[in-house]
């Protein structure tokens, strides 16, 4: 872990100046295309190339059990997880369907979920069968955490040496959005009224339960805000640690890292606690309907591409904010120079006869 967070070094602004004066070559008036024209250069900041290649995207979906989803802060039991990754290993569910139409690598990694699974396809990188629930114990001993990040490096390591050009994180785990609020509540130190959201769908009377389960959880478990490896053992998700460290290491590659959702933001601040210039290759793909999303990107000074009412997770909205930042690209590299084009960047003037 400490190798690579050495490695990870500042976005290459010189490349992101060349960009810009390309951009501001081609045929069209300055700074027309907007966010499209500060995503390329972005792009270009991060792997250090003029013209960047972010196809093939890589789409990995770490799955892990909750102990905290048994203290009904969830619509849904806890088995659910492990239907759901039989889902995704039969390519039935949104990510699957949004992976293919972006033509992305996917691979869906069990690194704690609370069962035995198999199956084609499924990656076996458990650490544990779940976490326990952080209302009466740590969800996991520190050295749990760090295997988990650890796991999540590997990887996202080998995604990007079979040939992935970018990142799409994402999660499935019953319960990982009290794991998440939670972490936001520490770090924030906000009011967990306007942190807390409905996750899977719960009534009004369960969001009630689950702000108090995280209220009393805080109390109890005393996490340290400084110290990421302690917030991850005592209140996290073995999946948020996962995609914590496999962000590090896309960071260390140079590879840029397409952010998800509310859980997957959550990922991205405990990196960033960790190594400053990990935020250098973050792109933010989608505003959540998950009420503390906005909050956690404020965290981050983030401004997110889309905005679509979502709250699924998986990488879905990544998946669906990859093509924008494809034509982003396509944009700087095909489309034609003044000087190409023949066509005259000056406005000549005109002598008005008296």
């Amino acid at each position: 872990m400490e190798k690579t967070m050495k490695q990870i070094s500042p976005k290459d602004k010189q490349v992101g100046k060349e960009v810009l004066a390309h951009l501001n070559d081609l045929t069209k008036p300055k700074g027309s295309l907007g966010r499209l024209e500060e995503l390329a250069i972005q792009l270009a900041e991060m792997t250090g190339d003029m013209f960047p290649t972010i196809s093939p995207p890589g789409s990995i979906v770490f799955a892990a059990d909750h102990g905290i989803a048994n203290e009904g802060v969830s619509a849904y039991p806890q088995e659910v997880t492990a239907q759901m990754v039989y889902n995704f290993l039969g390519d039935g569910a949104a990510i699957n369907v949004l992976t293919k139409e972006i033509n992305a690598m996917f691979e869906i990694v069990d690194i704690g979920v609370a069962s035995d699974l198999d199956g084609d396809g499924y990656v076996a990188k458990k650490v544990k069968y779940g976490t326990a629930s952080f209302l009466r114990e740590n969800a996991m001993s520190r050295e749990e955490a760090q295997q988990a990040m650890e796991v999540g490096m590997e990887v996202a390591e080998k995604m990007i040496d079979n040939g992935a050009k970018s990142l799409i994180l994402g999660e499935m785990g019953i319960g990982n959005t009290t794991s998440s609020s939670a972490i936001l509540a520490l770090l924030s130190e906000g009011d967990l009224e306007d942190i807390v959201g409905r996750g899977t769908g719960i009534t009004e009377e369960m969001l009630q339960k689950k702000r108090e389960v995280i209220q009393q959880a805080l109390a109890e478990r005393q996490p340290d805000r400084n110290d990421v490896l302690d917030i991850l053992s005592k209140i996290g998700g073995l999946e948020i640690a996962g995609m914590t460290g496999a962000m590090l290491k896309a960071a260390s590659r140079r590879t840029p890292i397409i952010v998800d959702g509310f859980i997957c933001t959550i990922s991205a601040i405990l990196a960033t606690k960790l190594s400053e210039n990990v935020s250098d290759y973050f792109i933010f793909s989608h505003r959540s309907e998950e009420k503390g999303h906005g909050l956690a990107l404020d965290l981050l000074h983030a401004r997110p591409i889309l905005d679509l009412g979502l709250r699924l997770g998986e990488g879905t909205g990544a998946a669906l904010a990859f093509p924008i930042l494809e034509s982003s690209l396509q944009i700087l590299k095909k489309m034609a120079t003044f000087s190409s084009a023949g066509i005259s960047k000056e406005q000549k003037s005109i002598k008005v006869k008296n």
